[in-house]
């Protein structure tokens, strides 16, 4: 879309250095997926769609429940390069991509989801991936435009939650209380959002009535999560409800993990428990948490 000001991919750098150490989310630009179910600009990481398949084959992914199913293949993600603003492919109209061979917090939870998800329906293609990624990735499961995309996670989690994809689950945490920050990113930025109507969005989402978990409080709250369980990381930056995102991942030792597409170590790890790592991180506020549901 050519256009005066700040261009989308100039943006991104923007967010980037705005958000830094924070694990900005990513914002991507989605649309209607046209042409082959491998088309090489709407669809990256074959190979890795097919090393997943014949995972997923071989330790019966599909008879697994949604959230484990969920961190199996998150933990087969593992050491995927973090790479930022992988899905911002054409200036003149959106798509909805996927990128395997490289992740950022979002493409690699949202990945990780929809390909649970295409499990258990039988799916087998890079078509039937996509087909779950735009349903979860833009609002009501309609792609129209860049406005239809869910750019703000808590944003996602609501409208998932109304598609039965997920359930919010951090009121019913201990700790937890309500979120009241004013979202207004996008609307503090309008030369990078100049075809969205950022403020009606942000003024929907400001007005809900949210909850989190603040930091300080997530330690007792960490026995009732679950692996597949998306943990949205609330931030202290200025108009974001949330800053990074990923999984949490119950580890042998019954250790709920932080499963993520790192900022700071460049690829997707297996971190500290949920409490650990967002003391690490001073901008880091408490987290939001929806729990994955079976497909039906």
């Amino acid at each position: 879309m050519g256009r005066a000001g700040l261009g989308r991919r100039a943006f991104v750098a923007l967010a980037a250095r705005t958000l830094a150490g924070a694990g900005a989310l990513a914002l991507a630009r989605p649309e209607a997926v046209r042409g082959r179910d491998s088309d090489p600009i709407v669809f990256k990481g074959e190979e890795t769609f097919e090393r997943l398949l014949a995972l997923a084959r071989e330790r019966a992914w599909s008879d697994l429940p949604i959230g484990e199913r969920i961190g199996a293949v998150g933990m087969a993600l593992r050491r995927t390069p973090y790479v930022a603003a992988t899905l911002e492919l054409y200036d003149d109209r959106e798509v909805c991509a996927v990128d395997l061979q490289s992740l950022d917090c979002v493409t690699f939870f949202e990945s990780a989801l929809a390909f649970a998800r295409m499990l258990r329906r039988g799916g087998r293609t890079p078509g039937a991936l996509l087909a779950e990624i735009t349903f979860t990735r833009y609002r009501g499961g309609q792609l129209t435009d860049y406005a239809s995309r869910l750019h703000y996670l808590s944003d996602w989690f609501v409208d998932n939650e109304r598609k039965g994809v997920v359930r919010l689950i951090t009121r019913e945490l201990p700790g937890a209380t309500r979120f009241t920050k004013r979202v207004n990113f996008m609307s503090t930025h309008p030369e990078a959002y100049r075809q969205l109507k950022a403020n009606a969005v942000e003024a929907q989402i400001s007005a809900r009535e949210l909850d989190y978990v603040p930091k300080a409080k997530v330690a007792a709250a960490q026995p009732l999560l679950m692996t597949g369980d998306i943990v949205g990381v609330t931030t202290a930056k200025g108009g974001l409800d949330c800053a990074h995102a990923g999984l949490c991942y119950r580890d042998a030792g019954g250790v709920p993990r932080f499963l993520h597409a790192s900022t700071t170590r460049h690829t997707v790890v297996v971190d500290d428990d949920l409490a650990t790592y967002l003391l690490r991180v001073s901008t880091h506020t408490g987290i939001m948490v929806a729990r994955p549901l079976e497909v039906t």
